[in-house]
C-alpha cells in the first residue's frame, strides 16, 4: 500500500527537505483538507509533500508533533468496511464489518440497483435492510471511539456515492462532512481489510513526496537525502 509515485521520507529527512526547501525561492502553501505542503515557484506547482498524520503544520510554519495523537479511521466499500483506532502509530483496535449488498448474478450493489430498478422484491428488501444496518454498525464503532478516546483527527476512504448513507444514516458518524478533522486516506482499499489497515500505518506515519516533472531537477539541486521512487501511476 504505497501513495502513487512518491518518494517516501523518514521524518529526518522531511525535517531536511523542508528546511532546505525554505531557502530556497519556493513559495509554501499548507493544504489543511489533505494535510499537504504544496510548493510552487513563479505560480509553477513543483511538489506535494503529504505530511504525517500524527504531526501538525502550525501558524508559524512549522512540523510539530501531536503529543499523544489519537487516530479513528474507516475504509468503506459496497458490502465490506473496516474501522480502525491508533493511539501514536500503534493500531489498537479494529473491526470488519460486512454485509449482503451485492448482487450476485450482476454484481451490482444494492444501492446502484435501488437507482434503476426501485425495491419492490423481497431480495432487494432485505439487502436494502443489509444496507442500512451496514453503515449504523460502522458509525456505531466509530462513536465509540469518539466516547472512548480524544480522537484528534479522522481519516475516510469512501465513494462518494456511499457518502449520503453513511452521513446520513440512523446512527450518523462522530463528525460532520465538512468537519476539519475529517481528512481522506491518501492510498486506494481493495478489500477495506484488516491487513489494509495495517499496512495504512506505514503510510501515514511517514511524509512522502510527489514531484511535477518541472520540478525533478529543482528537487534534485536540494540538498537532502535521494529516496527511491515508488513505481506506480502518478497521482496528481
Amino acid at each position: 500500500m504505497k501513495i502513487p509515485n512518491t518518494r517516501s521520507l523518514d521524518l529526518s529527512q522531511t525535517f531536511q527537505f523542508i528546511n532546505s526547501a525554505k531557502s530556497s525561492r519556493w513559495e509554501w502553501s499548507y493544504n489543511s483538507e489533505k494535510h499537504q505542503l504544496v510548493a510552487e515557484m513563479d505560480g509553477i506547482q513543483i511538489a506535494k509533500l503529504f505530511l504525517p498524520w500524527h504531526y501538525e503544520w502550525t501558524t508559524d510554519q512549522k512540523l510539530e508533533p501531536i503529543e499523544d495523537f489519537h487516530l479513528g479511521v474507516v475504509a468503506i466499500r459496497s458490502g465490506h468496511a473496516v474501522c480502525g483506532y491508533f493511539h501514536g502509530e500503534n493500531l489498537l483496535d479494529h473491526k470488519v464489518i460486512r454485509a449482503y449488498m451485492v448482487r450476485k448474478k450482476q454484481g451490482k450493489s444494492q444501492i446502484k440497483h435501488l437507482k434503476t430498478k426501485g425495491k419492490s422484491r423481497a431480495g432487494s428488501r432485505i439487502r436494502l435492510e443489509e444496507t442500512e444496518r451496514f453503515f449504523e454498525e460502522i458509525n456505531e464503532r466509530l462513536n465509540y471511539y469518539q466516547t472512548a478516546f480524544p480522537i484528534h483527527r479522522w481519516g475516510i476512504a469512501c465513494s462518494k456515492t456511499l457518502w449520503p448513507y453513511f452521513f446520513q444514516s440512523d446512527t450518523p458518524p462522530p463528525f460532520e462532512q465538512q468537519s476539519k478533522s475529517l481528512l481522506p486516506l491518501p492510498v486506494h482499499f481493495n478489500q477495506a481489510s484488516y491487513e489494509e489497515l495495517q499496512d495504512l500505518s506505514k503510510v501515514l506515519f511517514s511524509s512522502h513526496l510527489l514531484v511535477s516533472e518541472i520540478g525533478e531537477k529543482l528537487v534534485e539541486n536540494l540538498e537532502f537525502k535521494e529516496i527511491p521512487k515508488n513505481d506506480q501511476e502518478d497521482n496528481w
